[in-house]
């Protein structure tokens, strides 16, 4: 099974000793890419570019739609699907089966381009405490839809002292290997460039939970606030350090047109990079996100406190921003709204819309995660998706709206009820 990391290009789990295809490999993946490139040609993928470029200017456009059924790609991709037998080959093919499946199929509002970004080979060591043998649990879901365990890391607050920050590992010789290899194979039908995803979240609060643990954590609220400050500090401190590496290294690339941004978007956007730009790509030129999904247990004034002010000074180092993921907002948004960089705010399915669509209007994006649960049943249940659109459609009603659905662990091994959802989206957006 492949790991399917939102919209992002992530090949980093493939075997990279091995670097030579096959002509069968070839064969498939020009076919494929043939097949991408006529379909990126298509009138309706330009009409979605526009559309998008004027959502993210605050325009006045119709809801937009976006899928991304992550581990739920595993049903619609099947493994038996996959014709290469090169590790590196299969996971190319499987991205680009994906972007078939979206200018054929899935019919939301993805824009299938005739582009292929490569990412660097690369490896990202977690933050560690000095001297201790723990070792930081790898914070991914199980393929098959598991669940996993948070093993504390930090066992004490004394041990700051100790803590090493994560760490890029950027092995160069094995990128531009790869990325000879790409423009050789499909660069004559594809636009092939290096375009790596280095984060999804620069909210910090994921590194601190994988530090200490969930319940330590909540319970630090109130046993150990100094140390939550200076936790929180050596985080940023570490995430700005992450930065200036990527910065002084040449390593960011644009994200203002086809690229995932937020937790649910695309990037197309004239604000950036900026008229100050002159080649070489900072965090001010960039869209980023932040959010702090792992502490909606906290009240608005401790969130206030202990955990936002550290957020904002590395949000505010970028372009534009977006907000927030599963984590209901309700709470929070005005402190968030503090932010001038804010662009995009994430609206999660235990967000109370009504108050949200009051909170941000038209002056920012209003990214709506629909709920993905009822496809993950066998059969669609099409009266409650129909409904609970309807409902949350109105609730929204003069917002800059966006449609996300996302987070399926599951399609209920139906991947129709993926495209049906759409199909449903869109007539009840027509109906408003």
């Amino acid at each position: 099974m492949f790991k399917h990391d939102n919209f992002r290009v992530d090949f980093n789990t493939a075997d990279y000793s091995d670097l030579t295809f096959s002509p069968k490999d070839r064969e498939v993946l020009r076919r494929l890419a043939g097949e991408i490139a006529e379909i990126a040609a298509r009138p309706v993928m330009d009409e979605r570019r526009k559309l998008w470029f004027a959502h993210n200017a605050l325009g006045k456009t119709r809801p937009l739609i976006l899928c991304d059924p992550e581990n739920g790609w595993n049903e619609i991709i099947t493994d038996d699907q996959i014709e290469c037998t090169n590790s590196v080959a299969r996971h190319w093919e499987c991205f680009l089966r994906k972007q078939l499946f979206w200018g054929n199929r899935m019919d939301d509002d993805y824009v299938v381009e005739a582009k292929l970004f490569m990412p660097y080979v690369f490896q990202s060591t977690p933050w560690r405490v000095a001297g201790s043998d723990k070792v930081v649990t790898m914070h991914s879901t199980d393929l098959t839809g598991g669940a996993y365990h948070i093993d504390p890391v930090l066992d004490d607050y004394a041990q700051l002292k100790d803590l090493v920050k994560a760490e890029l590992i950027v092995d160069y010789p094995t990128s531009a290997r790869v990325l000879a290899l790409a423009q050789e194979t499909l660069g004559d039908l594809l636009e092939v460039t290096q375009d790596t995803a280095w984060y999804w979240s620069v909210g910090l609060t994921d590194e601190f939970a994988f530090l200490r643990g969930l319940e330590k954590l909540l319970y630090d609220f109130y046993e150990e606030p100094d140390g939550i400050h200076a936790l929180m500090e050596r985080l940023c401190q570490g995430q700005l350090e992450r930065l200036d590496f990527l910065e002084a290294n040449g390593l960011f690339t644009l994200n203002n047109r086809s690229h995932y941004v937020g937790s649910g978007g695309i990037g197309f956007t004239n604000e950036l990079p900026g008229d100050d730009f002159a080649g070489k790509v900072g965090t001010r030129h960039l869209w980023a996100l932040a959010e702090s999904q792992v502490t909606v247990g906290i009240s608005p004034d401790m969130f206030a406190e202990f955990i936002f002010p550290y957020q904002k000074r590395v949000m505010e180092r970028f372009g534009l921003t977006c907000y927030g993921c599963c984590e209901p907002m309700d709470n929070r948004i005005d402190l968030v709204k503090t932010v001038k960089n804010l662009r995009r705010v994430s609206v999660s399915p235990w967000a109370n819309k009504p108050i949200m669509a009051e909170k941000l209007g038209h002056d920012y994006v209003y990214s709506l995660k629909v709920s993905p649960t009822p496809l993950s049943m066998p059969s669609l249940d099409e009266d409650h998706v129909r409904k609970e659109l309807r409902v949350q459609l109105q609730a929204a009603k003069g917002c800059c709206l966006e449609l996300i659905m996302k987070d399926n662990h599951t399609l209920g091994k139906n991947p129709r009820n993926l495209t049906r959802w759409v199909e449903i989206a869109r007539e009840e957006i027509a109906a408003l």
